[in-house]
């Protein structure tokens, strides 16, 4: 347990934050929920998708080298595992717990190279698969089954796959508009970058896509990188991350000086129309510890991104209020029940315990 308090620490940069650690810090917030640190293994790099009714974290991971005799051109010889990770502690307490992990399984998994995902309701998750460089793998925003605990196999369907036939590059992240079951994610050419998918088609990319009439629209344009994306509690605003200090090929080195911001947009209803605008595009925050990533909202407004150095926090205003320093950063995360926090630290996924009264998550409000 020392080792990982040695390695997490909680800076307030603003009085605010008091209210999201709560009265007990410097009590110890921190414990790990799983880790595969002995084969070194990128496990939990993102989705990160808490099921309330199981109490369970799925999570996919960074991409792995295939073993020598599963050779995959399509995917350069890259795998991305889905694990399932079951938080059974009821408490309080952040003293370490054993958790059960199981891996997850679809016909084409290995072709579908998972990233971001949400939840749909409580038995389906929407994933977005980056896909590979072979068009019959699964590519785009798809819909996998929630399996009953202890079972490992699940199904998949495509649920939008192209831009009125043209594929997508290699979508992201993704959230569900919990008013009107709306579909809004963010599609990067990072897959060509990576070596996973074929020449771009498309410009890095937010679409809307609104599985009631089939309707699939680009809503916002101009990133170099598009990457997580959040409503606010409200659903009045959308945050938009974005990552284009990293270029994504490994033969271009990172640009300290690329951008590392959050954009907010209104999203409007013109007229009274169903079909929404996002305008009044503005830099909600530079993210000091460089490449936000994965971004969620707690139901104050306070916003939430998954950095280089660890967990940043701003208030609604876009001041940088805390940061939860992590050694190693955090790509993705999520909120569980009672404050807690599921963070992926590519090796390891930390439990964050925040002791503020009232601390939820806007997304799921629990």
């Amino acid at each position: 347990m020392a080792g990982i308090q040695d390695q997490v620490a909680f800076l307030k940069h603003q009085e605010e934050f008091d209210a999201i650690l709560g009265s007990d810090f410097p009590e110890p917030h921190v414990s790990i929920l799983a880790d595969e640190s002995p084969a070194g293994l990128p496990l939990y790099h993102e989705a990160c998708v808490y099921h309330p009714p199981t109490r369970s974290i799925f999570v996919t991971s960074n991409q792995i080298p295939n073993p020598p005799n599963q050779q995959n051109l399509a995917t350069e010889d890259k795998h991305i595992k889905l694990s399932r990770v079951y938080d059974t502690y009821q408490g309080s307490s952040t003293e370490s717990n054993v958790a059960k992990v199981e891996d997850i399984t679809f016909p084409q998994i290995d072709g579908a190279m998972l990233n971001g995902g949400v939840n749909l309701g409580p038995d389906h998750i929407l994933f977005c698969a980056q896909g590979s460089k072979d068009p019959s793998d699964p590519s785009g925003i798809i819909k996998v089954a929630v399996p009953s605990e202890g079972s490992n196999v699940t199904t998949s369907e495509v649920v939008i796959g192209s831009f009125h036939g043209i594929p997508f590059n290699s979508v992201n992240d993704v959230v569900v508009h919990s008013l009107d079951s709306s579909i809004w994610f963010t599609d990067p050419q990072y897959g060509f970058h990576q070596g996973i998918r074929l020449q771009p088609q498309l410009p890095n990319q937010v679409y809307r896509y609104d599985p009631g009439n089939g309707l699939i629209r680009a809503v916002a344009d101009g990133f170099v990188r598009p990457n997580g994306l959040c409503f606010s509690p409200g659903l009045d605003t959308l945050y938009v991350t974005d990552t284009g200090a990293i270029h994504g090929s490994p033969l271009v080195p990172n640009n300290p000086a690329g951008p590392s911001h959050i954009y907010a947009f209104d999203i409007v209803y013109p007229g009274g129309r169903a079909e929404p605008q996002l305008v009044n595009r503005r830099v909600f925050a530079y993210a000091p510890g460089k490449v936000p990533d994965g971004i969620k909202c707690d139901t104050r407004g306070n916003v939430y991104a998954g950095c280089g150095d660890g967990i940043e926090v701003w208030n609604p205003s876009g001041v940088l209020i805390g940061t939860i320093k992590v050694a190693g950063g955090v790509a993705n995360f999520c909120f569980g029940e009672n404050g807690v926090l599921y963070a992926c630290n590519e090796t390891r996924l930390l439990r964050i315990h925040l002791r503020g009264e009232g601390v939820k998550g806007a997304l799921l409000g629990i």
